[in-house]
C-alpha cells in the first residue's frame, strides 16, 4: 500500500493546533513559497551551491513534515542529506521527482484547506 499525499492526521492536529484559519495561512504560503524553493533547488544545483542546495532541501522536508506530506518530505531529507552527487548520477530525476511530488501534495492540500 502506498503512503497517502497528506497524512491527514498530522494535517488535522496542525488545525487543532494552530486553529483552522491560520492552518489555511500556512497552506497558501506553502503553496506559494514551495515552487520558489523548488526553483532555488534547481538554481543552486546548477550553480553548484550545496550549501544553499542543503538549506534548501532542509525547509522543504521541514515545511512538508508539518502538514504530513511524508513522501515529500522524506525526497527533500534524502536531498538534503544526499547533497547533488545522486541527483547529477541520476540526471537531475530526484528534482523532477520532488517537483511531481509537490504537485500532488498542492494538489491535496487544496482539497483539504477548502478551496
Amino acid at each position: 500500500m502506498t503512503q497517502p499525499t497528506i497524512d491527514t492526521a498530522t494535517f488535522d492536529e496542525l488545525k487543532a493546533t494552530a486553529g483552522a484559519d491560520f492552518a489555511v495561512e500556512l497552506v497558501d504560503t506553502f503553496l506559494t513559497e514551495a515552487p520558489l524553493m523548488i526553483a532555488e533547488l534547481r538554481r543552486a544545483f546548477a550553480a553548484g551551491d550545496a550549501d544553499t542546495f542543503r538549506r534548501t532541501a532542509h525547509s522543504l522536508k521541514s515545511n512538508g513534515n508539518t502538514f504530513g506530506a511524508h513522501t515529500f518530505a522524506t525526497m527533500a531529507k534524502a536531498l538534503e542529506l544526499g547533497g547533488m552527487a545522486p541527483v547529477r548520477t541520476e540526471g537531475g530525476a530526484p528534482l523532477d521527482a520532488l517537483d511531481s511530488e509537490y504537485a500532488r501534495v498542492a494538489r491535496t492540500l487544496t482539497e483539504l484547506k477548502g478551496g
